[in-house]
């Protein structure tokens, strides 16, 4: 559906160079702090920045190569709304259905009171959770195959970002050959609905993991300094020194579940892979 293979690009000092992959039937998360070059692999997904070199395959084309047709199978959120801040909901209805043969027009207009948006409103005049519920329903309104989301829930309250989340759900529960590359800052958001992770960080890809494996054999131990120099030290992934002693990544909670009863281990998450990472740096 999505292969990128060694794309990079090269701003001062930052220096992008990423592969992935988003299979069909897949939600995909990619994730990292601010900066690591998760809105720039987007872009350059989209051909909206010009990449220095390697190579991005969309439904097997490479992208330079997409025609307006092949285009119309894409769905995508971006930091901004992409229409004139003097348009409403209606306006931009009519828009869509010029723009993608696929737009069901009827269909938009009730998702749109649905959640709640002021169709007679302008754009200008909306709040950034408005602008936020506007641009997802916009990606899902024409029966894209391939969603390309940066930050879809971000400025939506948890109910909300709930409903959008299921509107996502319910989008691939229709058509197992569409999928979805996603990033969040909100790691519960894509806990509960990624098939897989991508972690990036200073623009390299770190880990790439199943979601249900991060979740079930991640974890944190908390050791102090005997422990940890007697711990086994090949299944640790990360070390940050801590007040108390030190605090290890592990992949392989199980091992040390099993053969150091003592130790304090803790269930880990998304927001720890990025902790984790982010401290090897500074």
């Amino acid at each position: 559906m999505l292969k990128i293979d060694h794309l990079t690009k090269t701003y001062g000092d930052f220096r992008l160079d990423v592969s992935m992959e988003v299979k069909p039937g897949m939600i995909t998360g990619l994730i990292g702090r601010n900066g690591s070059g998760k809105s720039t692999t987007f872009k350059a997904v989209l051909d909206l920045i010009c990449p220095d070199g390697g190579s991005v395959e969309v439904f097997g084309t490479d992208s330079r190569r997409l025609t307006a047709r092949e285009r119309e199978g894409l769905g995508v959120v971006l930091a901004e709304v992409g229409f004139s801040a003097m348009l409403n909901i209606r306006d931009i209805n009519g828009i869509l259905k010029a723009m993608y043969p696929g737009h069901d027009a009827a269909a938009f207009m009730r998702r749109c009171e649905q959640f709640s948006l002021p169709v007679n409103k302008n754009l200008k005049d909306f709040s950034s959770g408005m602008r936020a519920k506007l641009k997802l329903l916009v990606a899902l309104s024409h029966g894209a195959r391939l969603l390309i989301l940066d930050e879809p829930t971000v400025g939506l309250d948890v109910a909300m970002r709930e409903e959008m989340l299921d509107l996502l759900r319910e989008y691939m529960s229709a058509d197992e050959r569409r999928a979805i590359l996603i990033s969040s800052h909100i790691a519960t958001d894509l806990e509960g609905l990624c098939d897989d992770i991508y972690l990036i960080d200073n623009g390299s890809i770190l880990l790439h993991e199943e979601t249900d494996v991060l979740l079930s054999s991640y974890a944190v131990l908390k050791l102090d300094e005997k422990q940890y120099k007697n711990l086994e030290q090949k299944y640790i992934l990360h070390t940050k020194r801590e007040p108390f002693g030190y605090s290890c990544l592990t992949n392989q909670k199980r091992f040390y579940t099993e053969n150091y009863p003592g130790l304090v281990v803790e269930q880990s998450g998304i927001d720890d892979l990025i902790l984790y990472v982010q401290s090897v740096y500074e």
